[in-house]
């Protein structure tokens, strides 16, 4: 039986991007807004702040590099960030309006980075590559966000959360390229906003839902297959973690700080045990830092 649980009461105004560090035996997450980087100990069931960005710049996502450091994706800015240490060093920037949102490692260590809309533009889906060169690989996207690939690794998932959409394409393993979209899913207009999404070992597709209280499984060919409520309007990630990738954690946000209105959990990380399904550890990025 499923169990859900609230793991770390953090309150976050935005939390997103939980990811699992398998040296260290934790799972790490942001808060956007606030440029906060937390860790959560399973072991230890407790969860501290680990690395506040100077200025309260915005943290949109992360990776973990191959030697266990982080890419840190900001406004523009893509910094290394050492676990434990006090300060992150800049890698390399990008030109864009607007801060970084969601982002991905792929199996080859480039790093596929979406930025949200401006004032007169919508937002780009770029592809950080291993030489720390930037490509933009999708034009006019409004909010980029949940990315994932199929176990065979001929598929990428991509969210655009306000078209309702999460697109497949063919993706190219040897260069990185993105071919052939079309639509996974569309959800409908009234029952939230997907979000952030990881893909199960089974190759189905789980999709937080943004004002839907939930995260939906799709099974390959996007029919929803099961749901997991959560005590929060705003679901913004999912990712499977621990030991033997057999739990699933969800970030959510207290836009506001209103829980009346967001929901009692709103802004705590959750973790769901006893499902029929897992994942598989997260691709490490390997973009050159010196």
């Amino acid at each position: 039986m499923t169990r859900l649980e609230r793991v770390a009461d953090t309150q976050n105004d935005t939390g997103e991007g939980p990811l699992w560090h398998p040296d260290e035996g934790c799972l790490y997450w942001v808060d956007i807004p606030a440029g906060e980087l937390y860790r959560f100990d399973p072991d230890a069931e407790t969860h501290a702040l680990a690395y506040e960005t100077d200025g309260d710049q915005p943290i949109g996502g992360f990776t973990i590099q191959a030697d266990g450091s982080l890419l840190l994706f900001q406004n523009g800015r893509v910094n290394r960030w050492r676990p434990g240490s006090k300060s992150a060093t800049l890698v390399t920037e990008v030109d864009a309006d607007t801060r970084f949102n969601d982002v991905i490692a792929d199996p080859e260590g480039r790093v596929f980075c979406g930025t949200m809309p401006g004032e007169d533009s919508l937002g780009d889906l770029y592809r950080l590559d291993v030489d720390a060169t930037v490509t933009t690989v999708v034009e006019d996207v409004d909010i980029a966000n949940g990315m994932g690939f199929t176990a065979d690794l001929e598929t990428f998932y991509f969210t655009e959360s306000e078209a309702h959409r999460i697109y497949a394409f063919d993706y190219d393993r040897e260069t990185g390229g993105l071919s052939n979209r079309r639509t996974f899913v569309e959800t409908p207009v009234d029952d939230g906003i997907p979000d952030g999404l990881t893909v199960d070992e089974d190759d189905y597709v789980w999709s937080a839902r943004w004002n839907g209280g939930r995260a939906v499984r799709y099974d390959p060919t996007g029919d929803p297959v099961d749901q997991l409520t959560v005590p929060a309007r705003k679901v913004s990630s999912v990712t499977f973690a621990g030991p033997e990738y057999d739990d699933l954690y969800l970030t959510t946000a207290l836009e506001g700080g209103d829980r009346e209105a967001e929901g009692d959990g709103a802004g705590a990380l959750f973790r769901a045990t006893g499902l029929e399904t897992g994942g598989s550890e997260a691709f490490r990025s390997r973009v050159r830092t010196e």
